[in-house]
């Protein structure tokens, strides 16, 4: 998802992968493959800008999860005479 701001003001976010197209006219609109159409405030250059840095977060988190994969698990196991002292009374 990213964050937009309508013509109008408030903020809002849309399924970046549901854009289809983004037209300036002069205003930036969007076009969903639904046919949904929204007006927002950035330009098409930032829209492109910031569905690049969504799916480049993407692509990074899918990266951090594919090395956490390959790390071994922690275990936890008891050592033998740990916490177990002979005290003499």
């Amino acid at each position: 998802m990213i964050l937009l701001t309508r013509l109008n003001g408030p903020q809002f976010a849309v399924n970046a992968d549901l854009i289809e197209r983004a037209e300036a006219t002069p205003d930036t609109v969007l076009t969903l493959v639904d046919g949904t159409k929204y007006l927002v405030e950035e330009s098409v250059q930032e829209v492109i800008e910031r569905v690049r840095m969504f799916r480049a977060s993407v692509l990074v988190a899918a990266k951090e999860l594919e090395r956490a994969a390959d790390q071994p698990l922690a275990t936890l196991r008891a050592l033998p005479g740990a916490g177990s002292e002979d005290k003499e009374s």
